[in-house]
């Protein structure tokens, strides 16, 4: 099986290019310009079993606004498209994540109907080059571009580095959970015939 895709996607403020395999072993190579979010994306692809190459200019000279956003664009259109047609998958994925003081729990469901669902706040402003309020804004852009069910709940924490380290890892565990092959699925798990 061969669940792969590759997404480029220009505008005047970014240029990115995202290649993914959903049946990996967790390789990545990710430069986005930003080390804190290169480090979240490495966490995301070794904890999700996903094969993961990210290459991003962006317009980090204005803020690192429109890189995160739109790699979750990217990110979020790589795993649909790597998807197909949903046959065989478990359709839905959740893990509570603990990582010292923090607690975060994820649930998602790939139903095609994008709903993003975020819980939690933060201490500070920045965690490296990273603005943390960028942490909703890019699972909300993989949330749409994915057409995933997205819920995010910080549950307990202190330590802003371990909040959002923890949300990438459960959503890794979770997503690698959804895309999963059950072998008693027949077509699509819903009752209408598609997802």
């Amino acid at each position: 099986m061969n669940r792969s895709s590759e997404v480029i996607r220009k505008t005047k403020e970014t240029d990115i290019c995202i290649r993914l395999s959903l049946d990996g072993t967790g390789k990545s190579n990710i430069r986005t310009g930003i080390g804190f979010f290169d480090h979240m994306l490495e966490a995301f692809a070794k904890h999700g079993f996903f094969d993961l190459e990210v290459m991003v200019n962006g317009d980090l000279q204005v803020d690192d606004h429109h890189t995160i956003e739109d790699t979750g664009i990217v990110l979020g259109t790589a795993i649909r498209e790597a998807l197909g047609d949903k046959t065989g998958i478990r359709r839905y994925g959740s893990m509570i994540l603990p990582m010292d003081e923090t607690l975060v729990l994820c649930a998602l469901d790939l139903s095609g109907r994008p709903w993003f669902c975020f819980d939690g706040s933060f201490c500070t402003e920045r965690c490296g080059e990273m603005g943390t309020q960028m942490v909703r804004e890019f699972f909300n852009s993989v949330s749409v571009n994915a057409g995933m069910n997205l819920h995010l709940r910080i549950l307990e924490g202190q330590n802003d580095h371990h909040k959002i380290e923890a949300l990438f890892k459960a959503f890794a565990r979770a997503l690698d959970e959804a895309v999963g092959i059950d072998p008693r699925i027949e077509g699509v798990l819903s009752t209408k015939g598609s997802i």
